[in-house]
């Protein structure tokens, strides 16, 4: 099994042990997405929190990458209609193929102008 897949079993697993439901996880080379259903005590901020702050954890104790592993400090959060839930599982799904097309930065940039949200500058 790849890195990757290695690391989004995990993510999933842990989420699960700590309450926290992943519907659906993958990503690319340089990004992790998760489809994410919160619990009526959970919050944002805190949910991303534990999932990056454990999985670099485990990472880095099971030594699966030559140099340290650290998740940027950043994270891009949106809320999904019901009637969305497939499109954007399939979306989490082809991420190998869409990265073939556009890098991370264009899909933020277009994500962005297409829905009128303004750029945080952090």
């Amino acid at each position: 099994m790849d890195l990757r897949k290695q690391v989004w079993n995990h993510i999933k697993e842990n989420a699960t042990s700590k309450g926290i439901f992943i519907d659906f996880v993958s990503g690319y080379n340089d990004h992790c997405h998760c489809l994410i259903s919160l619990g009526i005590d959970q919050t944002i901020q805190k949910t991303v929190m534990l999932i990056k702050g454990e999985s670099s954890f485990w990472i880095n104790k099971n030594q699966l990458t030559k140099e340290k592993f650290e998740w940027q400090d950043e994270y891009f959060a949106v809320s999904v209609s019901e009637s969305k839930i497939d499109a954007v599982r399939n979306y989490i799904k082809n991420q190998e193929e869409h990265h073939k097309k556009k890098s991370l930065q264009e899909e933020y940039d277009e994500f962005i102008l297409r829905y009128g949200f303004e750029k945080i500058k952090g």
